[in-house]
């Protein structure tokens, strides 16, 4: 069983890669203005393909300006575009749009890039927020506050940029807490398997500089959630 989990981690990925650099890619360059549908579609391609299901708790309140959610792997990301038909602007990594190909994915739809290694980098995640929520009222930011993927069931500490820019700009944010996604396609271990996905939206609310623990509540809140996920339903984060 082992194996054919492996073997289904590595079939799982190349349709990604494909998909992703052979067909969005080439769509994208020749269709800018249509990113959007672009993403929804084939993400949801995607996860039929690598026999994954979305089941949502809750629901996007779609008048937020800010979505955060725990991260395990690029099926999160996956799940949350082929759920939803909303523009999300992404907060990514500068190296991950430095990937040869692969970074048109993050340029070409106009994601948002962090510099980590330089000091102006917080600088210009508040500006381009701060264009977004002024100049493109149909798009929402989405971003992972941990900073980078894990595959442990406690969060990680919460980078502060997104609590400087959230503040700053008194954002309206909902978080979000994703499970199951690395039984889909664990990226760690290089294990796959057919899964169900699962979305829970918590309740959004309004930053405000006067709640100095707000950052941290949210925190807790979404743990309480993993948690309960796991002990509940058997649903690892």
């Amino acid at each position: 069983m082992k194996t054919f989990a492996k073997i289904r981690f590595y079939y799982g990925a190349s349709v990604i890669s494909f998909i992703a650099a052979g067909i969005m890619v080439p769509l994208l360059i020749i269709s800018r203005k249509n990113h959007s549908w672009i993403l929804h579609y084939f993400n949801r391609l995607i996860m039929i393909l690598i026999g994954g299901k979305i089941v949502q708790h809750g629901k996007l309140d779609e008048s937020i300006d800010m979505v955060v959610s725990n991260h395990q792997g690029i099926i999160d990301i996956v799940a949350l575009e082929a759920s939803q038909d909303i523009d999300f602007q992404w907060v990514a990594k500068k190296q991950l749009f430095d990937t040869p190909w692969f970074g048109f994915l993050l340029k070409l739809p106009n994601m948002i890039e962090v510099d980590r290694e330089n000091k102006s980098g917080l600088i210009k995640l508040l500006t381009d927020v701060k264009n977004t929520i002024q100049n493109d009222k149909e798009r929402i930011i989405a971003i992972f506050p941990e900073g980078t993927r894990t595959d442990k069931q406690a969060l990680l500490p919460f980078k502060g940029g997104t609590r400087i820019v959230a503040e700053k700009l008194e954002l309206t944010i909902q978080p979000i807490v994703i499970t199951n996604s690395k039984r889909l396609l664990n990226e760690h271990n290089r294990t796959a398997h057919s899964a169900t996905v699962h979305i829970t939206y918590l309740e959004p609310f309004k930053v405000s500089k006067k709640n100095k623990e707000w950052y941290e509540e949210m925190r807790q809140k979404m743990q309480k959630c993993i948690d309960e996920e796991e002990n509940k339903y058997k649903r690892e984060r």
